[in-house]
């Protein structure tokens, strides 16, 4: 999250600032974590059982479904087959996290000038003010549906490269239309909630833990914690919808199906606990790549900020400036 601006304050980042510290927090953390996102992915398109006697058939049968027909490979082979699809992953990272921690501030200020009185007078003032950025957050990740298209075709290339058969990117769009919005209202499940925790979260630990009425002024340490609080509750209130979303943008494209079919065939094949498969490794493994994008950028933001009042690309005193991108 782009930190955001307290009601109180009157002081906001400018539109440029957040540009550059949401796209630069997406880089980094594709650059880090995009071979751990392909293995949580893998993991939970799977569905057969992972294991077998022994700790070294647990170990073989791990491999076949993390690293698919390179499992036998050599190391680097291994490690460069959890690469695919990286083109798709870089267009969709940064445009999302740029849309995400960049533009969720916006809307806590829109909510702040004409609501605030709305959710102070339901929540109170502290309570009101996180409900304000969760709110925010929730609104940003539903509209995140525009980028769906991306994160299929991503998603695809991770766990089903075979749907692709050669065709280039342009041709599958030619092909494919609107179905690569297949999902969407899932996905927007998925993401209104996800994102409400997120940003609330966020909002809460910086309230009620460290009492910052300003939360652009917190510390790394207060955004690092204030980013673990909001990622594992984004996390973990998203996942069952994260599991349905998943196995339907990874299915053919010739063979699609629908939510309700997948989790019908869910509940019945696997249990219910099949909803919240991947969670842990999600948790240890995708946690601390949200937890470090949205420190990152909360940290970024501010000193991009500063840096362009410095230089007189931005100017001081007036918080119209956020609106000139």
């Amino acid at each position: 999250m782009s930190p955001p601006t307290s009601g109180k304050s009157k002081h906001s980042e400018s539109g440029m600032a957040r540009l550059c510290g949401s796209g630069t927090s997406g880089f980094l953390e594709l650059m880090i974590f995009h071979p751990i996102d392909t293995v949580a992915k893998r993991l939970m398109s799977n569905q057969t059982r992972i294991g077998g006697e022994g700790l070294s058939a647990a170990i073989a049968s791990t491999n076949k479904v993390v690293f698919k027909d390179a499992y036998n490979a050599p190391y680097m082979k291994r490690y460069a087959s959890l690469f695919p699809g990286l083109g798709f992953a870089a267009g969709y990272k940064i445009m999302q996290r740029v849309y995400k921690f960049g533009g969720q501030p916006f809307v806590n200020e829109y909510l702040t000038r004409h609501h605030k009185s709305s959710f102070d007078g339901v929540f109170g003032e502290k309570t009101g003010k996180t409900m304000m950025h969760a709110t925010a957050g929730s609104l940003v990740g539903i509209g995140e549906i525009a980028l769906l298209p991306l994160d299929v075709l991503k998603i695809k290339k991770q766990t089903n490269p075979e749907s692709f058969r050669g065709r280039g990117l342009f041709k599958i769009v030619a092909d494919e239309g609107m179905g690569l919005y297949r999902g969407a209202l899932w996905t927007a499940g998925r993401n209104a909630p996800g994102s409400f925790a997120l940003f609330g979260g966020s909002a809460f630990v910086k309230e009620w833990i460290f009492g910052l009425e300003d939360y652009s002024k917190a510390t790394f340490f207060q955004n690092f914690c204030a980013s673990i609080g909001g990622s594992v509750a984004s996390i973990t209130v998203a996942a069952p919808l994260d599991v349905v979303k998943t196995r339907i943008q990874n299915r053919n494209f010739e063979n699609p199906e629908s939510g309700v079919s997948i989790i019908k065939n869910l509940v019945r094949n696997e249990g219910m606990g099949a909803f919240f498969k991947g969670l842990l490794p999600k948790i240890l493994v995708v946690g601390p790549k949200l937890v470090f994008s949205f420190t990152v950028a909360q940290q970024l933001i501010p000193l991009f900020h500063l840096k362009f009042e410095e230089l007189g690309i931005t100017h001081v005193g007036n918080t119209q400036h956020s609106q000139k991108l």
